[in-house]
């Protein structure tokens, strides 16, 4: 079992940048895949970026690609997400999630056994 808890959200303006943190508690991360998506207002809750377990692999969703990065910390059961040059659109709740490596994709919501209860970010143009 993992618990995970995210912090670092807030209100921002466009052009800032803004790091996400991920506090997991329960067993080890090191070969889980972990993951962050977010929610915008009204909208279905989307894939951002993850990482593979035991590994530096990373994938990001196109929207976010070049502007937010990923990284890890097993030994501190910690994950990351540093965001810059924010824009508007990147308004939404911030989930960190974490599952076993499986056959179901990574930027899927279903590849995620534990999520986190999520972080708001608001960016004003």
């Amino acid at each position: 079992q993992v618990q995970l808890v995210e912090s670092g959200g807030g209100l921002v303006q466009a052009g800032d940048s803004l790091r996400l943190s991920c506090a997991a508690s329960g067993r080890t991360l090191r070969f889980l895949t972990m993951g962050w998506f977010r929610q915008p207002p009204g909208k279905e809750r989307e894939f951002v970026g993850s990482i593979w377990g035991n590994s530096d692999t990373k994938v990001y969703a196109d929207s976010v690609k070049g502007r937010f990065t990923i990284s890890r910390d097993d030994d501190k059961k910690m994950m990351y997400l540093q965001m810059i040059s924010l824009k508007p659109d990147d308004t939404a709740v911030y989930y960190c999630a974490a599952g076993l490596q499986s056959t179901i994709p990574i930027r899927s919501t279903r590849a995620y056994s534990y999520w986190g209860q999520g972080t708001q970010v608001n960016v004003s143009s």
